[in-house]
C-alpha cells in the first residue's frame, strides 16, 4: 500500500513538474583540485572501477596556441596527458591519463568552447574542440543550415562527440556516426626540440589520416579543431507507435531503410515495441515542435531521489512485481506525453510532431539553468544522490541482430517480469549506423543497441535479476561478437576487443 500511495504522490509531482518550466542546478565541475592533487570525475559521480582518477595538475587553454603550449609541456616534461571536456560524460576512464597521478597533465577545453566558423557556401562548420554540441547547432540553424548527424545526448562537445564514436540513428546517406560528417580536423601532436616540442597537423578530408584521426579515443593526439559537413535547414516529423513486439525480429531492417532517422525501443517485460518513424521534410511544413527527451529533462530533485529510494528498497526486498509497477508507470507516462516531444515547445498535443532539424535531433535540456534554481537537477546528477546506473551498448552487425532478439526473447519468456528492472529505464534502444570509413568504426551497416539498468551504491552488493542482464550482455558481447561502445559499458565488453576486426 504505501508504495502505491508513493506512486500516486510520484505521478503527481511528475505531471506538475512536466507542466511548469523547470530547470537543473548547474552540472558539476568534472575537475575538482586541492592543494596537492586534481581528481577527474564523470558526469556519473563513479567510473567503472569505482576508483579516483587522480592528475597532478589541471590547465585550461583558451586558444589553440595554449592548447599547443600544454602538449608541449607535457611532451618536454615527459609527462602522461589527456584531455577532458566541461562534460566528461563517459563511463570507461579514458580521459585518465595516469592510475598514479604524480606523473600526468590533464588539459580541459571547458574554456577553449567560443570558435565557431560557418562557411555557407561550402556547406561546412568548424568549431573548436571545447564548443559544446548544442552551441554548435544553434549557430547552423541561425545561418539556414543544419547538422544532420548528432547523438541523442547534447552534453557532449564537439572533439569529444567524434574521438568516441558518438552518434544517433540513420543508414541513410552517410550515417548516423558525427565522425562520418567530419571533413577535416586540427590535431595537436608532440614535435621534436625546433618544432617546439608541439605542432599543429592540419587533416583535411582526402589525408588518408582522417580515417585515424576522427576516431582516436585521444589517443593519436589533441584535437584542437572540427569540421562538419552540413546540409540546407530541413525540418523533421515525428510519430511514435506503441505497438506489440511480436514481429520485431523481422521489422527492424525495413525500419531502419524506410525512416532516415527510425529507432525502435523494446519492452520486453511488457511485450512492446516503440517504432519511431522519423523523416525530414521541408522547411515550409507547418509546425515549430521540439524534442526533450523526458530521460535528459529537469527533474525535481525530490521525484530522482524519491525514485532512487524505491528502487534501493525493491532491491532489498527482491521486490519484481514494484519493479514491473515502476515499469507499467514509466511506459504509461511515456506515451502519455510523445516521450517528451512538443508540438509547440510547450506540452504535446498529437502526432506527428514537426520542427526544425536542430530542436529535434538532440536533447538535454537538464543541462541548462539559471543559478537561482536549486530543487532541480538531472536525475542523475552525484550530488543529489539520485538515479545510479550502469549502460551497456552492444553494436551488431545486422544478420546476427536478428538472432540476438530471438535469443532474448527466449530468456524473457522464462520470466518476463524478470526484464522490468531494464524496462522501468528505458528498455533497449534500437539504433542504425552505417557502415564507416574510419578505422575504429564498423566496417558494416549495423544495429547499436543500450539498456540501462540500476547500479547498486556498493560494488560488492548483487543486483535484483543480475543473472539475466549478465546474460544478455554475455550473448551481446561473446555470443553474437557484438562490438563496444567506446564511450560506455562495464570492463567486460571491452574483453578481448582487439580481436575485431575493427572495433567501434
Amino acid at each position: 500500500m504505501y508504495y502505491f500511495r508513493w506512486l500516486l504522490g510520484f505521478l503527481h509531482l511528475l505531471v506538475w513538474g512536466s507542466i511548469i518550466l523547470v530547470h537543473a542546478i548547474p552540472a558539476p565541475d568534472p575537475v575538482q583540485c586541492n592543494r596537492t592533487i586534481c581528481t577527474l570525475s564523470n558526469s556519473y559521480g563513479a567510473w567503472g572501477d569505482r576508483k579516483d582518477c587522480s592528475v597532478k595538475s589541471v590547465v585550461y587553454p583558451t586558444t589553440e596556441e595554449e592548447l599547443r603550449s600544454a602538449v608541449a609541456h607535457a611532451n618536454r616534461n615527459k609527462l602522461k596527458v589527456k584531455v577532458v571536456s566541461k562534460f566528461s560524460h563517459t563511463i570507461p576512464k579514458l580521459a585518465c591519463p595516469s592510475s598514479l597521478g604524480h606523473d600526468s597533465l590533464l588539459i580541459s577545453t571547458a574554456k577553449y568552447d567560443s570558435g565557431i566558423e560557418i562557411d555557407s557556401v561550402n556547406l561546412a562548420v568548424t568549431a573548436d574542440a571545447g564548443v559544446a554540441l548544442r552551441d554548435v547547432i544553434d549557430k547552423v540553424e541561425e545561418a539556414g543550415l543544419s547538422l544532420v548527424a548528432a547523438p541523442y545526448w547534447e552534453g557532449v562537445s564537439v572533439a569529444g562527440m567524434i574521438s568516441t564514436g558518438a552518434h544517433g540513428s540513420s543508414w541513410w546517406g552517410k550515417g548516423g556516426a558525427v565522425h562520418d560528417h567530419v571533413i577535416g580536423l586540427s590535431m595537436i601532436v608532440p614535435g621534436n626540440e625546433s618544432e617546439g616540442y608541439a605542432k599543429v597537423k592540419q587533416i583535411g578530408a582526402q589525408d588518408q589520416l582522417l580515417n585515424a584521426a576522427k576516431v582516436s579515443l585521444g589517443i593519436l593526439g589533441v584535437i584542437s579543431k572540427v569540421k562538419l559537413s552540413l546540409e540546407r535547414g530541413f525540418k523533421r516529423s515525428i510519430t511514435y507507435n506503441f505497438t506489440s513486439d511480436s514481429s520485431i525480429e523481422n521489422n527492424f531492417m525495413e525500419h531502419g531503410k524506410k525512416y532516415e532517422f527510425g529507432d525502435i525501443t523494446w519492452y520486453p517485460s511488457k511485450h512492446t515495441a516503440v517504432y519511431r518513424y522519423d523523416s525530414r521534410v521541408p522547411m515550409d511544413t507547418p509546425g515549430d515542435g521540439i524534442n526533450d527527451f523526458l530521460g535528459f529533462q529537469s527533474n525535481e530533485i525530490l521525484i530522482s531521489k524519491s525514485v532512487r529510494a524505491s528502487e534501493k528498497l525493491f532491491e532489498s526486498t527482491k521486490s519484481v512485481n514494484g519493479e514491473c509497477t515502476l515499469a507499467d508507470t514509466t511506459l504509461w507516462y511515456k506515451k502519455q506525453i510523445g516521450n517528451g516531444l512538443k508540438n509547440n515547445g510547450q506540452i504535446f498535443t498529437g502526432y506527428p510532431v514537426v520542427g526544425r532539424q536542430g530542436k529535434m535531433q538532440t536533447s538535454g535540456s537538464c543541462l541548462y539553468s539559471p543559478k537561482t534554481r536549486i530543487d532541480a537537477s538531472c536525475a542523475w546528477d552525484p550530488r543529489i544522490k539520485g538515479l545510479f546506473f550502469y549502460e551497456s551498448t552492444a553494436i551488431f552487425t545486422a544478420t546476427k541482430f536478428v538472432d540476438f532478439i530471438k535469443d532474448v526473447k527466449k530468456l524473457r519468456d522464462l520470466k518476463p517480469e524478470n526484464f522490468c528492472g531494464i524496462d522501468h529505464y528505458n528498455g533497449f534502444l534500437i539504433r542504425y549506423i552505417k557502415a564507416s570509413k574510419a578505422y575504429l568504426g564498423q566496417s558494416e551497416d549495423s544495429i547499436v543497441v543500450d539498456f540501462n539498468y540500476y547500479r547498486a551504491d556498493e560494488a560488492s552488493t548483487p543486483r535484483l535479476n543480475q543473472d539475466v542482464m549478465e546474460e544478455v550482455e554475455q550473448m551481446a558481447f561473446f555470443k553474437y561478437g557484438a562490438r563496444p561502445h567506446w564511450a560506455k559499458n562495464r570492463n567486460l565488453a571491452f574483453l578481448k576487443v582487439q580481436s575485431h576486426p575493427r572495433a567501434p
